[in-house]
């Protein structure tokens, strides 16, 4: 199956009559990052990367760089000179490591951008935050964006972000700057360097169990729709006053069982189910044994369970899409049915370096 993403942007711009703009994409080299870019592009947006490293390919695509670190102040502030909006997607991934590397990057990163885009005159910042800031360990059924934060949390990540997310959505209507936040829910695709090799690699090496009973419900997002969001976004700040200040669920809106959307991407790359399981009980006791010993013994790797992915993985966490939907306009360029049937193309072409890992 071979999508024309140009001609899929046309047809769903959510541009609205507004004219090119000059956008910072934070973080554009990363996976998210480079498709709101590229997708930026082919509505004849002028798009700035800002990062540390380097991104030929997409320099060649037209994106213009600024090198630098987000825990930088005046980096930032630099890079938001003259940009009429930002995409802030630069973040600190993970469930393991230390509170002040979460901290530095997610919190006073954003913090960073915020103080730059006020003292720039930057119109509009689109937040890219994450589901497991409302995450308290429960069961997520059809749940709003205004679900409270929690009062205690699992591990930094989300709390890092949590902190962010507020520091965004309440700078919204702060010296003409209009915000919103983005929590799309397991971003993938099949360029995805981070949720699928992991899981193809443990699942090559029989390390992988189903958590709990393997009947949890879960939404997830494909890189091209959790893109796209970020487009809407932009239109409607510019548009609708009644999207501002808010944070937004980003997914595929049909949550699917997580074990069989799991077990359908092992499949296609040709790796055997993943049969045995765990309770959620045991891997919670687990996930916590190894937080101490790594703990313990200052280990850096990230420990194969947490307790947070431990209920993380066995939980239903789904959400009520109306919000996005009315306010940003958004609905999935690209159905479920046709990102898998992409992927699984894919990963059957030459070049699928997933087969090689």
């Amino acid at each position: 199956m071979t999508l024309n993403l140009a001609a899929m942007n046309r047809h769903n711009n959510p541009q609205k009559g507004n004219g090119p703009l000059k956008v910072l994409v934070t973080g554009a080299g990363g996976f998210l990052g480079s498709e709101i870019a590229t997708q930026l592009l082919h509505q004849d947006h002028t798009v700035i990367g800002f990062s540390r490293g380097s991104y030929p390919a997409l320099e060649q695509q037209g994106v213009q760089w600024i090198h630098g670190d987000i825990r930088d102040a005046s980096a930032v502030n630099d890079a938001c000179r003259n940009v009429d909006t930002i995409i802030h997607t630069a973040a600190l991934p993970g469930v393991w490591g230390s509170w002040n590397a979460y901290y530095q990057v997610n919190t006073v990163g954003t913090e960073h951008v915020i103080a730059a885009a006020r003292a720039q005159a930057v119109k509009h910042l689109v937040y890219t935050s994450s589901p497991s800031v409302t995450f308290n360990g429960t069961d997520q059924v059809n749940i709003p964006e205004d679900v409270p934060y929690p009062k205690s949390w699992l591990c930094h990540y989300p709390h890092s972000k949590a902190i962010a997310e507020q520091a965004v959505l309440a700078a919204s209507g702060q010296d003409n700057l209009v915000t919103c936040a983005l929590r799309p829910h397991l971003i993938w695709g099949a360029n995805d360097p981070h949720l699928i090799p992991r899981l193809i690699k443990r699942g090559k090496a029989g390390k992988l169990r189903i958590v709990g009973d393997g009947t949890n419900l879960i939404d997830m997002v494909h890189v091209t729709n959790a893109a796209h969001a970020h487009l809407c976004a932009i239109a409607a700040l510019s548009n609708d006053p009644a999207s501002h200040g808010k944070a937004y669920w980003v997914s595929q809106q049909e949550p699917v069982n997580c074990w069989d959307w799991l077990n359908e991407l092992l499949q296609a790359a040709g790796v055997p189910p993943i049969k045995k399981s765990i309770s959620r009980r045991t891997a919670y006791a687990a996930g916590a044994v190894l937080e101490a010993v790594y703990t313990a013994l200052r280990i850096r790797s990230e420990p194969r369970m947490t307790r947070f992915l431990a209920k993380q993985l066995s939980a239903d966490h789904y959400f009520d899409n109306r919000r996005a939907q009315k306010l940003l306009g958004y609905t999935p360029v690209l159905s479920t049915s046709q990102a898998m049937d992409q992927f699984k193309q894919a990963i059957r072409s030459k070049d699928w370096n997933l087969r090689k890992r």
